[in-house]
């Protein structure tokens, strides 16, 4: 077995990796996945919604064998630390080894869903791998919207077994996912002269771990957005502040790492607010000292605006996100540690006259999922704010009995020596949109282990992709 990045998989994350994809801007990652399709003699069909499907044929003597199809996303989430400057459009990904780990460096590294892709085209350019007619479907805009396999239209598809290689934790088989729901809440506010006598402060709050609005919504870490929403409330309390802009996170699944708001207030609160922003870190770094070692909340004058949010659209917006549900909200009673339902608070952003804010909902239990819609809806329409639901995703119910299962557990167990752990996934697998278009379509999904995905702590185990690799090879030779 591999002990370094060697061979066609580290080949093409790397070939990736040289080419900017965050979601909506993965086309370049698709048309490298479509170039080698071509190159290794496949058909190749682009689709400018769903991403490219690839078909390969047989191996010599596998004709016969039914057809396996390996999926995953083109696209990353782009994060980087505030003293990081990337171009998502265009840089390039830099990574460095660290204790047997591939990261980038101060960005996420896109290993999610990088590796999985990388696995899948390698299965088609390596002379060596022995396998059954293949179907590579690599979707877009699956960290966003899951706007690729929303796409994907019944019928496109041949094979009968569907292996998702977007799965972050190695020994595991993931047959089950939750499903999601965006809500968007927006105030349209009116605005008024800033006082003669007031100043405006702008306070920073960063240095949050934040991570995978799923897979460590259960981590204990804070959210930037709820944090900065209790500030703002003291403020407005004690300092009768008014707000001309808040800023918070900048993707819907992602924990949001950093908040700003600028306030203006009587200038001659100004250094008893300053002790004030003191206070409220030594605060927040108790509360978090364990899960946000780097938490950081400052504060500095700034160019006094001319205008600010009238104080009613100010007391609603504080009122609602003081209220707003956040983190997780329930977990299975079937599996243990699982997280049945949760909600993030992923961005607050201030438009001209206006202020979003943005949640993503997941749930395993549809019925829940709607009852945590129905709490956002009825919370930020009683604070004046109309609400928006888009992208509803089905979650992905587990089957009971699993050809594919089987396949990739007997594999696991010869590579790894031990019995693989079946479960679920609190995240949105593309597996739950795909199987309801393709009734019967039998589903497993796997993958090395990867930390701190959707986030510039993102991670991949070097080892654990090379057996991650030696197990999809010995699925596939049957």
């Amino acid at each position: 077995m591999a002990k370094t990045r060697e061979g066609e998989l580290w080949r093409h994350f790397s070939e990736l990796n040289k080419i900017a994809r965050p979601s909506g801007h993965e086309q370049g990652a698709l048309d490298y996945i479509a170039k080698v399709g071509r190159e290794a003699g496949c058909e190749v069909i682009s689709d400018p919604k769903v991403g490219v499907i690839i078909r390969a044929k047989a191996t010599a003597g596998r004709e016969n064998d039914p057809a396996i199809i390996l999926q995953g996303h083109a696209d990353m989430v782009p994060q980087n630390d505030p003293d990081v400057k990337h171009e998502w459009t265009k840089d390039p990904i830099e990574t460095e080894e660290v204790d047997g780990w591939l990261k980038a460096k101060g960005t996420t590294l896109g290993a999610d869903n990088g590796i999985g892709i990388s696995a899948a085209l390698a299965v088609i350019t390596d002379k060596s791998v022995s396998h059954p007619a293949i179907e590579i479907l690599a979707t877009r805009e699956e960290e966003t919207c899951m706007g690729g396999a929303n796409a994907l239209q019944a019928g496109v598809l041949r094979g009968k077994i569907l292996l998702n290689l977007d799965s972050e934790e190695e020994g595991e088989i993931y047959i089950g996912c939750a499903g999601g729901l965006d809500v968007d809440a927006t105030f349209k506010g009116t605005k008024v002269e800033t006082a003669d006598t007031d100043i405006a402060i702008k306070v920073s709050l960063s240095g949050l771990r934040g991570g995978h609005s799923g897979m460590d919504i259960n981590l204990g870490r804070a959210n930037a957005n709820k944090l900065m929403a209790r500030f703002l409330k003291f403020a407005a309390a004690n300092y009768e502040s008014m707000l001309a802009d808040v800023q918070g996170g900048n993707m819907r699944n992602a924990i949001p790492r950093d908040a700003t708001a600028v306030l203006t207030i009587d200038s001659e609160d100004e250094e008893d607010f300053m002790e004030a922003v003191v206070e409220f870190e030594d605060m927040f770094r108790s509360e978090f000292a364990e899960t946000e070692p780097g938490l950081t909340f400052t504060a500095e004058k700034v160019e006094t605006p001319s205008t600010v949010f009238y104080e009613e659209t100010t007391d609603d917006l504080i009122n609602a996100l003081q209220g707003s549900p956040c983190g997780p909200l329930k977990m299975s009673a079937t599996v243990a540690g699982l997280v049945e339902t949760s909600v993030n608070l992923a961005m607050v952003k201030t438009e001209g006259d206006e202020i979003k804010v943005v949640f993503l909902i997941r749930s395993s239990v549809e019925s829940e999922k709607e009852d945590v819609a129905s709490t956002i809806d009825s919370i930020y329409k009683l604070a004046g704010a109309s609400v928006e639901f888009n992208g509803d995703y089905p979650g992905w119910k587990p089957r009971t009995e699993s050809k594919a299962v089987e396949m990739v557990g007997a594999a696991m167990k010869e590579v790894l020596g031990r019995e693989p752990k079946i479960t679920a996934v609190h995240a949105g697998l593309e597996c739950g949109i795909i199987g309801a278009k393709y009734e019967g379509l039998d589903m497993a999904s796997f993958g090395p282990t990867i930390r701190h995905p959707h986030s510039p702590s993102e991670k991949v185990n070097i080892e654990t992709v090379n057996r991650f690799w030696e197990i999809l090879k010995r699925i596939l030779k049957g």
